[in-house]
């Protein structure tokens, strides 16, 4: 399948039978992998039909360990340097200028 030219229902109804082929591959009923997966046997099929919620997709692909591949689904992303210099926030080039009065800086201890 080329991912590029296909719609996101496309890609969703792939994933979902490359996880029946992982399942029959597996010689796993849907109801085992519900069991395993601590999901509904529906909620299997469904995601088999490619209509799933995430959190349910993982637990699936737990359930058929399957989860390193995980990582080369959607590999972790590092920090680019133009976003880490936006995190740090803008560093101070110099004083304000403004000082306190003996009064205010002088502590009581």
């Amino acid at each position: 399948m080329n991912i590029d030219n296909s719609s996101p229902a496309a890609i969703s109804e792939d994933l979902g039978e490359r996880l029946k082929q992982a399942r029959l591959n597996g010689d796993l009923t849907q109801a085992k992998v519900a069991e395993l997966a601590g999901i509904s046997r529906k909620a299997v099929l469904n995601a088999e039909k490619g209509k799933v919620q995430l959190e349910v997709f993982i637990a699936i692909m737990h359930a058929l360990n399957l989860t390193e591949t995980l990582n080369m689904f959607l590999p972790k992303q590092e920090i680019s340097p133009i976003q880490l210099s936006k995190l740090q926030g803008k560093k101070r080039q110099r004083a304000s200028g403004q000082r306190k009065s003996k009064d205010e800086g002088a502590s009581e201890w």
